[in-house]
């Protein structure tokens, strides 16, 4: 990586950091570095890998002793990028996440130089009106007029608000005389609900063995039927549900839950139905997609990661509920030296004794920010190109006898597939033959992570009884094409012709 301090650097640079100018060379080193969403080349390397061990001998990672100067702070930084994955690149296809709105970065670069904590309108009066703007405006298009949210840091902690304000608002007694009076409470979700909701079963002391898995189609949908059995089960057997989570854009193969049959079924029996939409949510903001999510105006609250389908920078994670005041009478502590009653100012608008932190970093004003740079219109366009780059990309190999969809259709804008070398094309399919197909995804990732030349992943699903396959996630960010996706396809058969 070339210099960025270059000739005149100043002799002080050389004894202490020059703040003011080393803020400017970072900024140099984002945009000469192309690590701008839509500015990578096409030849530039997505990774330069480097193991573990060797990685610990290449950088100076140790801490204490004398401080360093401005130079070998700098030259930390360039290494920073040299090691690091480039997201913002267009082969860069690996998780729910990718680049990172530009807009969206300057906004995230002057909150923190700001460096508010958004517990209070007194310390954080313009942000604290961005949060509440950019909430209800989030809320509309899930079809609410009213209700409550706030930002949580990432989308695992916003399904647990969820289960909190699902159990607080069963019973409310919950919150004062702990569980032990209840009775075994019950919560449910399906086979590909995200590993954060098992996560928030231990954390919430309610056990993973309540935590009960709902059966999903071949497609990966929850089963509305099988829910509904499961809860008859659960009340034959003396246990209390209280809590459903269905998913809008599952993580493997993009599965969104029938969501109005599933209402129907949660207000029979008096049960909070939740969505994560951490993934999925964006197909909210077109006119063409949004049918995905029908009946979503019907459910409890929602998860929405705007940091991932719509490009936000991380982290940006909204929980979002139609109950209005629930989040302050579920989680309010009232400390009396942030939350006095008796300020001069309309203590409304002091929102922090909703959230179950205390210090809470603004998440809100980037995303606000990028979305008045965009608008309704510019997010719906990059939305629906990204679920048609989806499309075009599953008719493509649909058309190449080395490839095989595990989906005949993409549910979201996740493609799942396999590639079948040559050597093993027009054999009996047995349960030996598959086991071989199961060590080609792995091989073909570890050459093009060693390459640069490409990122996506892979894994099995077990409980459908399929081998490893390459997942495919499309973003808005950076604006994929189709000559990204016909450069995957060429380049996984490049990779994987030989094996």
């Amino acid at each position: 990586m070339e210099s960025l301090a270059g000739e005149g650097v100043l002799e002080d640079e050389k004894q202490q950091v020059n703040e003011e100018l080393l803020l400017k060379q970072i900024t140099d080193l984002v945009i000469n570095q192309r690590l701008l969403s839509g500015k990578a080349n096409a030849e530039d390397r997505v990774v330069k890998f480097v193991h573990p061990e060797e990685l610990k001998g290449l950088v100076e990672l140790s801490l204490g002793g004398s401080s360093l100067n401005h130079v070998q702070i700098l030259e930390l930084c360039k290494q920073a990028v040299e090691y690091s994955v480039k997201t913002n690149h267009p082969k860069f296809l690996n998780q729910l996440y990718h680049a990172c709105d530009p807009v969206g970065l300057a906004g995230a670069w002057l909150s923190d130089a700001l460096n508010t904590n958004l517990y209070t309108f007194e310390v954080a009066p313009f942000f604290m009106m961005v949060e509440y703007a950019i909430l209800a405006h989030l809320r509309g298009f899930i079809g609410w007029e009213d209700g409550d949210g706030i930002f949580a840091p990432g989308g695992s902690i916003s399904n647990m608000y969820g289960i909190v304000l699902a159990r607080y608002k069963k019973f409310p007694e919950v919150k004062s005389k702990g569980m032990s009076g209840i009775g075994e409470l019950v919560a449910f979700t399906s086979q590909e609900g995200h590993y954060s909701i098992a996560k928030a079963a231990h954390w919430m002391g309610l056990g993973t063995d309540n935590l009960i898995i709902v059966a999903s189609d071949s497609s990966g949908k929850m089963i509305p039927a099988e829910l509904e059995n499961k809860i008859v089960k659960a009340l034959e057997q003396k246990k209390l549900p209280f809590f459903v989570n269905a998913t809008s854009g599952t993580t493997v193969l993009g599965a969104y839950d029938p969501l109005e049959p599933l209402a129907f079924v949660c207000k029979k029996y008096d049960v909070w139905l939740h969505v994560d939409a951490a993934w999925g949510g964006g197909a909210l903001v077109s006119h063409k997609y949004r049918f995905l999510m029908d009946g979503m105006e019907l459910v409890d609250s929602v998860t929405w990661n705007l940091h991932k389908m719509l490009g936000a920078p991380l982290q940006c994670s909204a929980f979002l509920t139609k109950h209005k005041d629930i989040l302050h009478r579920c989680n309010s502590a009232s400390a009396t030296y942030l939350f006095q009653t008796d300020k001069f100012y309309d203590t409304r608008y002091d929102t922090g004794d909703k959230s179950v932190q205390c210090g809470r970093k603004v998440d809100a004003f980037k995303l606000w920010l990028m979305w008045k740079a965009r608008g309704d219109r510019g997010l719906e366009e990059m939305v629906d190109n990204a679920f048609e780059c989806a499309e075009y990309f599953s008719r493509q190999i649909a058309q190449r006898s080395e490839f095989r969809l595990v989906l005949s259709e993409p549910n979201c804008t996740n493609v799942c597939f396999w590639y079948i070398p040559h050597q093993l094309s027009n054999c009996q399919e047995s349960p030996e033959w598959w086991e071989q197909i199961s060590k080609v995804a792995p091989a073909i990732k570890k050459r093009m992570v060693e390459k640069g030349s490409l990122m996506i992943g892979y894994q099995p699903l077990p409980h459908k009884n399929l081998v490893n396959f390459f997942r495919l996630v499309i973003p808005c960010q950076p604006r994929p094409t189709h000559e990204d996706m016909d450069f995957v396809i060429d380049e996984i058969e490049r990779l994987g012709c030989d094996l």
